[in-house]
């Protein structure tokens, strides 16, 4: 699955650095509990937290204060990561 996001490259910077970091069954229940509920071992969840992340991005972009930047690097990390996963 190709990723097309355009996001403010100091977040997409720090999220691919977190990618490299990302283990799914240490981080998916932190990051995105709603879709590591859904998930198993394999199942697919590149749909799931892309939906989480486009959330923070609205968010991000609407200056809700309860944003956190930490959770969107987050989540963009573990979706990078579980794209690059279905990949390979």
């Amino acid at each position: 699955m190709s990723l097309k996001l355009s996001r403010p490259r100091i977040l997409t910077r720090a999220a691919k650095a977190g990618a490299e970091m990302y283990r799914r069954e240490r981080d998916l229940a932190r990051v995105a509990p709603r879709v590591f509920a859904k998930a198993t071992r394999k199942s697919p969840v590149v749909a799931d937290l892309a939906a989480a992340e486009a959330e923070c991005e609205a968010e991000r972009k609407e200056g809700v204060v309860t944003y956190s930047i930490e959770r969107h690097i987050s989540l963009l990390a573990a979706l990078f990561a579980e794209a690059r996963a279905t990949q390979a």
